[in-house]
C-alpha cells in the first residue's frame, strides 16, 4: 500500500501511526489544550479544517483531501476528541461544544496558520457552525453539511427531546443514559455501523423508514429497524473496517458523550441566544436525509441566521452521508465557494 508523503514536523508535533492511509496525505498528532488531536493532512495553501460526525472518523473526507488539495488549499480532517487517534477524556463533560471549539482552535494554532475556512458533517457541522460563531478571527469561512445551522434557543433541550415520539423515544434521548447505547453497539460494531450508514443512505430504505431510525420502541434497539444484507455503494468493505477498527478500538464513549452535552451546551451558549453567524458560508444537504427535512425552518431562516450564505444547495436523491455518496458534486461545491470566499479576502 502507498506511504503517505511526509510533510514538516513542527516542534510539539509527532507523527502517529495511521489507522488507514490516504495516499499524498500525511498523519501526525497536535497538541491543543488538555490535550492531543490527529490530523490527516494534504497540499499547501489555505487551511481547510475538516470536522466529521457520529459515528465517523477523519476517513469520512476521505475524497475531499486530495480534491481540496489539488485545488491550491491545505486540508486537514481531524479525528474529533473521543474518536480515533485523538485524545478521549473520561469525563462526559469534556465533550461540551465549547471543549470542541477550543480544539479547533488549538488545532489551527498548532498547524502554525492564523485563520482557517471550517467545514463539518453531522455533529460537525454544529461544531463548524459554532467555531466560526465564538471564534470568528480564527474561522473566516464555514461549511455546513448535511445539519442546517439553528442558533441556540428555545426549551432545554433533552425536555424538547423528550416531548416527541409519543411511546417511542426519540434517538438523542435514548444515547442520554451512560452505557445504554454501548450495551447495544459494542457487541457487534461492525454490524451496527453497517445497519447505521446504510439506514441513512439515500435509496436504501423510503425517507418514511429512515425517519423512523430515528425513534426506538420500548424495550426494543436502535437497530431493529436498521436495513440488513446490504452495504450502500459508497461503503466498500475495507471502509466498513476503516470505521469498524477505529471503534472496536476506542469504544463509543467519546462519540455518544457529545450527545450527552446537549443541555450543556445550551447552558453555555446563552449569551448568543438567537445570533447569526456573519462569516461567509455554504449549506449542502441531501434531499432524503432527514436533517434537512425536519429542519428545513432552520434553512427557511438563513437569511436571517446566515446572513453570509453563498448558497443552500440541496442534491436530489442524496441521503445523510453526502461527502461519501456524492462525492464529486460536494467537491465542487466546496471548492467553487472557498475559491469565491478566496477571492473576496
Amino acid at each position: 500500500m502507498p506511504q503517505p508523503t511526509p510533510l514538516p514536523t513542527p516542534s510539539g508535533d509527532r507523527v502517529t501511526r495511521p489507522g488507514a492511509v490516504l495516499p499524498g496525505a500525511a498523519h501526525r498528532t497536535v497538541d491543543v489544550p488538555g490535550g492531543r488531536i490527529h490530523c490527516v493532512e494534504q497540499g499547501t495553501g489555505p487551511l481547510v479544517l475538516l470536522v466529521h460526525g457520529f459515528p465517523e472518523s477523519w476517513y469520512s473526507w476521505r475524497h475531499q483531501i486530495p480534491a481540496l488539495a489539488a485545488a491550491g488549499y491545505r486540508a486537514v480532517a481531524i479525528d474529533v476528541r473521543g474518536y480515533g487517534r485523538s485524545f478521549a477524556p473520561a469525563a462526559t463533560d469534556a465533550y461540551r461544544m465549547l471543549a470542541h471549539v477550543a480544539d479547533n482552535v488549538g488545532v489551527v494554532h498548532a498547524l502554525g496558520e492564523e485563520t482557517a475556512a471550517v467545514v463539518g458533517h453531522d455533529w460537525g457541522s454544529p461544531i463548524a457552525a459554532n467555531s466560526a460563531l465564538l471564534r470568528p478571527d480564527v474561522f473566516t469561512a464555514v461549511g455546513l453539511l448535511s445539519v442546517p445551522y439553528a442558533p441556540r434557543g428555545g426549551p432545554r433541550p433533552t425536555d424538547g427531546f423528550a416531548s416527541i415520539g409519543g411511546e417511542e423515544e426519540f434517538y438523542v434521548s435514548y444515547f442520554q443514559t451512560p452505557g445504554r447505547a454501548e450495551a447495544e453497539i459494542e457487541p457487534d460494531v461492525r454490524g451496527w455501523l453497517a445497519g447505521f450508514y446504510a439506514g441513512l443512505t439515500g435509496g436504501i430504505i423510503t425517507p418514511a423508514d429512515h425517519g423512523a431510525l430515528f425513534f426506538v420502541p420500548p424495550g426494543a434497539r436502535m437497530a431493529d429497524r436498521f436495513p440488513t444484507g446490504r452495504l450502500p455503494g459508497w461503503l466498500g468493505e475495507r471502509d466498513l473496517d476503516v470505521y469498524s477498527e477505529e471503534f472496536e478500538r476506542t469504544g463509543l464513549t467519546g462519540a455518544l458523550n457529545r450527545y450527552r452535552n446537549v443541555d450543556r451546551d445550551w447552558e453555555d451558549l446563552a449569551a448568543w441566544d438567537g445570533a447569526p453567524i456573519t462569516r461567509p458560508s455554504i449549506f449542502i444537504g441531501g434531499s432524503l436525509d432527514a436533517s434537512t427535512t425536519w429542519m428545513s425552518d432552520a434553512i427557511d431562516a438563513y437569511p436571517k441566521t446566515l446572513p453570509a450564505l453563498s448558497a443552500a444547495h440541496i442534491l436530489e436523491g442524496c441521503g445523510h452521508w453526502i461527502q461519501q455518496e456524492r462525492p464529486d458534486e460536494v467537491n465542487h461545491l466546496l471548492t467553487e465557494w472557498l475559491h469565491e470566499v478566496r477571492g473576496k479576502r
